[in-house]
Formats: structure tokens, C-alpha cells, sequence
């Protein structure tokens, strides 16, 4: 395998779409210094390991030589990003901007090297933007267009009010890559429209069109939605390692693999060996060790991470489990989780759904060690767990889809 082509296989590593993908290889084998440009709203304090998806790629590109410019977007924050939304996102103050922003500045150099990493505002730019110049930017896109845009198509088809500065954002977002001259933008999957129109802003202020890459949008610890934190499904980059180790391993095997592919620094060969040990009867939970510990001393360092690993064994051996654990498979008729309740049921810990909401209750349910008193809680689907019923019944259970 060529030089150009290990490059190409490690920035493909996990990405949703190159485009183009032919105007990537001939930046790349020009051998020059590329610009790689993501952006940033500062719209809340910190970051959480969804956010790394990005910061991830960047190392990458890092990695192979190149220079990134990580764009706080303290501009374009106070309008809103209206991406995925179905209503107007409320404006932030200056105050807020600027305060979230420091944060951003002190986490990003947790992933990123420092030495190829240029900080830059969009205020830098916008600020001395008059009313004439953002004229002239507006006039090199049309409302047909931008009406394109799947959430603002959404909106208009169902009469909800979509305000005119709305419609700036993506452009300003596009016009921060002609102020950059950036080569390559990466952006998530939902910010595709505002990358292209990078492309094509570039283009009318006649400059070389950006590459655009597309990184997936990575699934909180509940397996379904994007991780975020008005769902309470993430994992913060400043969370305390214990912590963060626990919640790693409480994925379930299945999103282990995308955590590994989206948030791991192995290649894709490495990967494949991996999930080869597995299939050849190494334990999952194993394997779960190596990610958690890979992430943690990447936030909190080597010594941490085995510290956090050693306690979280501890806290297991502490409750002297048996050297031998029944184990068993549940079906679930719904395609992504089962309820606790149901799994109490089905390998016969509970006799009845009466039974299972009882003990729970009473805090005589453990899954994987920890207690639980909510009889609302769901399994996602290609998990394998621990459940424990008092101090005698206890089993592995692995959840997997009757589809």
C-alpha cells in the first residue's frame, strides 16, 4: 500500500461522505500543508465525547502533517445554528459566547496538538463586516435554495415561522471558509448543506473549493439518540475518570464498535483484529476495557485511567459475585431495547410484571452492579448485562432482537 493510500485509509477511518473525494487525493498528493477547518458554536460550557467525534478526525489529519483551524464560532453563536431544529433556536448573549468559549479553548487540547492547531474567531472577520458586505454575501445565494435545506424545508411546508436571520447562519458559516481559505471542512452529517455552501461561496469569491467531510453524529449511552446533554445520554470530556470509565462500560457490546470506530485512535486493521478475538471467544467485556481505558487517559492520563479501571474491578469483586453465572438470551420484540421489567421476567428472577415492579421498588434489583429504582428502564437491544435479584439469583443476560 502506497504512502497517499494509508493517508486516504485513516481519514476514510469512520467518515460519513468525502466530497470529492478525487479533489482529496490531488491536495493530499501535492504534498503540501493542508488547512482543515472545523467550526465550533460555544453555545454551552463543555464538550462531551460526541463533540470528539470531530476533534478525533482533526488529530488525524494532524497526524499526517496538516494544519487545523478550530473555529469558535462566537459570531454565529449569538444567531443560532438552525440545523435539525423545528423551531427558532433563542439567541445567546455576548456574555455567554464569550465564557463558553474560554472552556472550549481549555478542553480542545485534550485531542488536538497544540502546535498545528490555530484558534480563531469568526468575530475576527464579521465585526468589521458592514451592511454592504453582508449584502453582497447574501446575494451569492438564493431563498429557493436555501429552502432546500431539509429542517427549514420542513418548516415552511408545515407554516412554521422561520425568522431572516436564520437564513444568515449558513452563510456566514460558508463565508468563514472564503475568510479561512480552508481546504477541507469537516463538519457532522447534519451540516452538510452549510459545508457545500462553503464550497460554493468559495467558488463565486473565486477561490479553490473546500473538500467536504461529513463525520457521523455519535449515539449517547442509551444506543438511540445523538449523544447530548438535554437527553442525559452523554459523556463529558471533564467528567471525573472514575466516572467515565463506569459509563464506558455500560454500553452495550454493539455501540462498543461504534464507540470504537468514532472515538478510538486504532486502525481500521487493528479494529479488525480485534473484533476477530472476539468472535474467536475473547470476552466483549474485555475488549470494553481497552476503549475505556484509551479514552480516559486521553482526558485524565495513563495513571488515571488504570486507576479508574482497577476501582471499577474492585467494585465488582467487592460484591463476591460467584466464580460461575447462569447465563441467558431474551428476545426482544421491539427492534432497539426491552424493558427491565420484561428481562426480570423472562429469565425467571420475577414471577409475575407485578413482582418485578415490586423488587425494584424495594431496591433488590442490581444491573451491573449498580442498584436500580426506576421501573421505566429499557435494555438496549445488543446488550449483554448483569442482573442480580436479591443476593441469590444473578445472571448474564445478552439482549438480542427477535427480528
Amino acid at each position: 500500500m502506497s504512502k497517499l493510500q494509508e493517508q486516504l485509509e485513516r481519514i476514510r477511518q469512520g467518515a460519513a461522505d468525502i466530497l470529492r473525494e478525487e479533489e482529496l487525493v490531488t491536495l493530499l498528493a501535492s504534498g503540501r500543508k493542508l488547512n482543515i477547518k472545523a467550526g465550533f458554536d460555544p453555545t454551552a460550557p463543555d464538550l462531551h465525547l460526541g463533540h470528539t467525534v470531530l476533534l478525533n478526525k482533526l488529530r488525524h489529519f494532524q497526524n499526517l502533517g496538516h494544519q487545523v483551524s478550530f473555529l469558535i464560532g462566537d459570531f454565529t453563536g449569538m444567531i443560532g445554528d438552525p440545523s435539525g431544529k423545528s423551531a427558532t433556536r433563542p439567541a445567546l448573549t455576548a456574555e455567554d459566547v464569550a465564557a463558553n468559549a474560554i472552556t472550549y479553548k481549555d478542553q480542545v487540547f485534550k485531542v488536538l496538538d497544540p502546535d498545528k492547531t490555530t484558534i480563531c474567531f469568526n468575530s475576527e472577520w464579521m465585526n468589521k463586516i458592514n451592511a454592504a458586505d453582508l449584502v453582497k454575501i447574501a446575494s451569492k445565494h438564493t431563498v429557493s435554495r436555501m429552502l432546500e435545506r431539509d429542517d427549514f424545508k420542513k418548516r415552511y411546508a408545515s407554516e412554521q415561522p422561520i425568522a431572516i436571520h436564520e437564513f444568515l447562519y449558513p452563510l456566514i458559516q460558508a463565508y468563514d471558509s472564503v475568510a479561512l481559505s480552508s481546504d477541507v471542512e469537516l463538519g457532522g452529517t447534519d451540516q452538510r448543506f452549510n459545508l457545500l455552501l462553503g464550497r460554493q461561496l468559495q467558488q463565486a469569491y473565486g477561490g479553490t473549493p473546500q473538500v467536504v467531510m461529513t463525520m457521523p453524529l455519535l449515539e449517547g449511552l442509551d444506543g438511540n439518540n445523538k449523544m447530548s446533554k438535554s437527553l442525559n445520554n452523554y459523556i463529558g470530556i471533564n467528567e471525573p475518570a472514575g466516572d467515565m470509565f463506569g459509563k464506558i462500560m455500560k454500553i452495550s457490546d454493539d455501540l462498543m464498535w461504534r464507540y470504537f470506530e468514532l472515538l478510538s485512535f486504532k486502525t481500521n486493521r487493528e479494529l479488525v483484529d480485534i473484533k476477530r478475538m472476539v468472535d474467536e471467544g475473547k470476552n466483549p467485556r474485555d475488549v470494553k476495557f481497552e476503549l475505556a481505558r484509551e479514552i480516559v487517559a486521553r482526558f485524565h492520563g495513563t495513571l488515571a485511567a488504570e486507576g479508574a479501571k482497577a476501582d471499577f474491578i474492585n467494585r465488582f469483586s467487592e460484591r463476591k459475585l460467584p466464580e460461575t453465572i447462569e447465563t441467558f438470551n431474551v428476545l426482544a420484540e421491539n427492534s432497539s431495547n426491552i424493558g427491565l421489567v420484561q428481562v426480570l421476567k423472562s429469565v425467571g428472577f420475577c414471577k409475575s410484571t407485578s413482582d418485578a415492579r415490586r423488587m425494584i421498588k424495594q431496591g433488590a434489583v442490581r444491573v451491573n452492579q449498580e442498584r436500580v429504582s426506576s421501573e421505566e428502564i429499557t435494555i438496549p437491544v445488543g446488550s449483554t448485562i448483569l442482573i442480580q435479584v436479591g443476593k441469590r439469583r444473578i445472571g448474564e443476560v445478552a439482549i438480542t432482537s427477535s427480528g
